[in-house]
């Protein structure tokens, strides 16, 4: 198994990204407006770096595609299991599905953000239903070192079935649940979940 310090991960630097040419400035949370608008920031100045000197270093970006599944009123939640290999974020309940966007996901006739979205969907779920997808937010967190140097895009798929589920069972468990319970559950917990929680399901 390769080294994931290796990885060559896509990154903007933070710079850029909290002082865009539109206004703005650094936002602790989920920023839901101008999204376009950082969509094209980060396809326009985005570039590969090694994951293992991104990990520490504050003045890049790792861009993490955040999915959240929902059928009805019931949506996806899962949590890593002991097995896991992000030891950090064993013990947070997890609400999106998401990971690093990589160079296989690039190419002169793809979206980028789209590509590294659909693929890690694909590597980290079972569903064969139909989706409708949109992005409905960017999520900054500076209060654990793991967060503070990731930038989710977080959409939403909604589904037209409810039959979805982890591949990799040995390292997480996940389940679909009301919208209210997720809600308690997420407040329990730290990382990006309470974020998403407050900032964004808890007002649908």
């Amino acid at each position: 198994m390769a080294n994931k310090d290796d990885e060559q991960v896509l990154v903007i630097k933070a710079d850029t990204i909290f002082n865009p040419p539109f206004g703005g400035g650094k936002w602790q949370g989920l920023r839901t407006e101008n999204l376009g608008r950082y969509v094209d920031l980060i396809k326009n100045n985005c570039e590969f770096k090694r994951r293992g000197d991104m990990e520490n270093d504050p003045s890049f970006q790792q861009i993490i595609p955040y999915i959240l599944f929902n059928f009805g009123d019931k949506y996806f939640l899962y949590n890593y299991l002991k097995k896991a290999g992000e030891q950090r974020l064993k013990n947070d309940y997890i609400v999106g599905v998401g990971g690093h966007i990589n160079p296989v996901d690039s190419g002169s006739d793809v979206d980028i953000l789209e590509a590294g979205m659909n693929r890690e969907w694909n590597e980290e779920v079972n569903y064969s239903g139909k989706l409708e997808k949109k992005l409905v937010g960017i999520i900054n967190d500076d209060r654990r070192p793991v967060e503070a140097v990731h930038l989710g895009l977080v959409y939403l798929f909604t589904g037209d079935n409810p039959n979805i589920s982890v591949k990799e069972t040995d390292k997480l468990k996940g389940e679909l649940i009301e919208r209210k319970e997720l809600g308690r559950r997420a407040e329990g917990t730290e990382g990006w979940a309470p974020i998403i929680w407050r900032d964004y399901l808890s007002k649908l």
